[in-house]
């Protein structure tokens, strides 16, 4: 269970929140607080792209040592550097590792262009289950997003994420596991927990007023969603905090 130091310092944030925690070895009952019940996923998102991919070349469909070309796509900067290289023709599965452990958006908007908006939407609800995972708009498309074009993911999907990582056959988690377990950002659940201590396989996203980490060790699974911050030093701490439930 989270301490009751964690509970109250959730209930001081701004806006909404939706955290989870979930002692795998104990057996105890998964703990989900929220008060909130969809989020803008900002890049969580890239979760459910992995795993529409993941799906889709079981089938057969598509092929990770298959080349990208990135110079096809428009560039965009934000996260990631891949519109800096001087070779933009990579493996998919590079693609795939940089848009998880960079939070590449490049990359990310070329494995859409790859699979389809409306065929992923379509494999977010039928295949795996998102009810309330929605892409409505490439990555760092200002326009799209001024215009109201959100991209979403519900708490009970945030939750679902795990099961569905769980499930993965052991060739896909040969590279997923691998790009999450890479992520550099120690900046929101990892940040009062001493380096190079504990393996987190996660995924952060930002936008503004949005901060998430959702993610899980080899004995937790924990995430905190979070919308409409007003003080993202004061939500910063919070996030500090949540995280050492890692190390209980």
């Amino acid at each position: 269970m989270l301490p009751c130091v964690v509970t109250e310092a959730l209930d001081s944030l701004t806006g909404q929140y939706a955290c989870y925690f979930r002692a795998r070895e104990t057996g105890e009952a998964a703990e989900l607080r929220a008060s909130g019940g969809r989020f803008p996923s900002a890049s969580l998102i890239k979760i459910p792209i992995a795993l529409a991919w993941a799906r889709l070349e079981a089938a057969g469909e598509l092929d990770r040592a298959a080349l990208c070309d990135l110079a096809a796509e428009p560039p965009v900067q934000g996260a990631g550097f891949s519109w800096l290289l001087r070779q933009p023709r990579l493996p998919y599965q590079d693609v795939l590792l940089l848009m998880l452990s960079l939070s590449d958006n490049l990359c990310t908007n070329a494995i859409i262009q790859k699979i389809g908006m409306q065929r992923l939407n379509a494999i977010f609800h039928d295949m795996l289950g998102l009810r309330e995972t929605v892409l409505q708009r490439k990555m760092m498309d200002l326009e799209a997003r001024a215009a109201g074009r959100e991209n979403w993911i519900g708490v009970d999907d945030a939750v679902r994420l795990f099961d569905l990582v769980r499930a993965l056959d052991a060739d896909a988690r040969a590279w997923l596991e691998p790009a999450l377990l890479a992520n550099q950002d120690t900046s929101l659940l990892l940040r009062d927990v001493p380096r190079d201590t504990l393996e987190f396989f996660h995924k952060t996203g930002s936008l503004p007023g949005v901060l998430h980490d959702w993610g899980y060790s080899a004995d937790r699974e924990l995430f905190l969603l979070t919308g409409g911050v007003e003080d993202e030093d004061a939500a910063n701490r919070v996030f500090g905090l949540v995280g050492k439930a890692l190390l209980m």
